[in-house]
């Protein structure tokens, strides 16, 4: 029997008005009955990893094998942290072989939804890097194994009472996913041609009146993440879009916004006739001078892309008053995970003190740790609390101040529409 899923109806940034959240119910169902019927067959070679394996039972049947991860691989430095810090002490320590694959949000959905309608319960990759977007869509779906967490031996140093760890746009993790880092959007300046950058939006507006085109955002995730901040200000703060997307609520704050947009955008770079398609190409505009401001989701990044020589020594980040979004990035580990047990000894190495200190360094990522320090022993503590290099935007404890809470996955989806229909149509008229 088989069972054809019209893919494109059912990738996250749809143009259409329905929301997504009952079309994966009833995917989710599908695929189900669809497991159900193909039964769980595997490999005489990879039998299934028990729920109850001790970890030790985990790290005897994880030697030897290969553990696959689908990650966004478009920074060099992120690249560089996996393949010459993780890959050689994952071998090293607990003889599992690391390969990288390329895969992504929808791109991942798309992959198990066809493997998963072809009845293919042996998949090609054993852990994804994905966020929430991506983790509401999987677990409408039922296609995560889980939960895990509590199975890693360094989940007990996991910061779990942060809100910003614990719940993934709305959602809370349950187990499904391992968080292996926490970030929050900054905007980033020329300190060399502004002395004081504008920290409202009617100061922001007024900033980018006076300088025309020298301000712009990207039409992808960055960029939306800066508007859904906005729009959060807007809505009269976070109390007021959470819980259950509210159409209403949308729409009330959402005009405001375009207003807002609408108003600031004949004096944006190019007149706000096209936008730049993503944040690496508006950091090449701020680094040719094009643009006196640049963004990123990671607060760290101010500081790696000075190192990486992408962005000038005079870049400074910060955040508006009124908060940015902060949210965390996970791992997840699909059903049909040929190598669960490799997949696990390569989520618990990721949250290890040792592999999150790793990261947090500037000049290797400058990604904020999912750790508590208070929960870290003793000498463990001491390094977090003296990581070298953060110079150029302020600590992460002061940034939290300003920190907002990612509102449910439907409001990206309509920013993205939205923003096209209203904004990007418009300004070709």
């Amino acid at each position: 029997m088989k069972f054809l899923l019209d893919i494109n109806k059912l990738m996250f940034f749809s143009n259409h008005r329905y929301t997504f959240r009952s079309t994966f119910l009833v995917a989710g169902s599908i695929l189900i009955l669809m497991l159900a019927i193909t039964g769980c067959e595997r490999t005489a070679n990879q039998p299934e990893l028990s729920t109850d394996a001790t970890w030790e039972e985990v790290l005897k049947q994880a030697r030897g094998q290969t553990v696959k991860m689908a990650m966004w691989d478009g920074d060099p430095l992120i690249n560089a942290y996996i393949r010459d810090y993780v890959t050689p002490e994952l071998q090293q320590q607990f003889g599992v072989t690391l390969e990288t694959i390329g895969g992504q949000g929808s791109n991942l959905v798309s992959k198990l939804m066809v493997d998963l309608e072809a009845g293919r319960t042996t998949g090609d990759f054993d852990v994804m890097w994905i966020n929430g977007e991506t983790f509401y869509q999987l677990r409408e779906m039922k296609v995560l194994y889980g939960p895990f967490t509590e199975r890693l031996p360094n989940n007990q140093y996991i910061d779990w009472g942060n809100p910003f760890i614990a719940v993934d746009f709305q959602q809370p993790v349950d187990g499904y996913e391992c968080p292996w880092g926490n970030v929050q959007l900054a905007l980033i300046y020329d300190s060399e041609a502004i002395s004081e950058p504008p920290r409202t939006k009617e100061a922001l507006a007024t900033w980018i009146k006076q300088h025309p085109g020298r301000f712009t955002f990207d039409n992808s995730f960055t960029g939306m993440t800066f508007l859904k901040s906005l729009l959060i200000e807007f809505a009269g703060g976070p109390a007021a879009l959470k819980g259950p997307f509210n159409d209403e609520a949308y729409e009330t704050a959402s005009t405001q916004l375009w207003d807002w947009v609408r108003d600031v955008q004949p004096f944006l770079w190019r007149e706000g006739k096209t936008f730049p398609e993503g944040v690496a190409q508006l950091h090449q505009l701020f680094s040719n001078d094009e643009v006196d401001f640049t963004m990123s989701n990671n607060d760290g990044e101010v500081d790696n892309k000075v190192l990486q020589g992408v962005l000038p020594k005079t870049a400074r980040g910060y955040v508006l008053e009124s908060g940015t979004i902060r949210n965390s990035h996970y791992l997840g580990i699909p059903v049909n995970a040929p190598h669960k047990a490799a997949a696990l000894v390569l989520c618990n190495f990721l949250i290890s003190p040792e592999a999150q200190l790793k990261k947090a360094t500037p000049e290797v990522w400058g990604d904020g740790t999912v750790l508590s320090t208070k929960l870290l022993p003793e000498e463990w503590k001491a390094k977090f609390e003296q990581i070298p290099g953060r110079e150029r935007i302020a600590p992460r404890s002061e940034l939290e101040k300003q920190a907002l809470m990612e509102p449910v996955s439907e409001i990206m989806v309509r920013l993205h529409a939205d923003f096209r229909e209203k904004i990007i149509e418009h300004a070709s008229e």
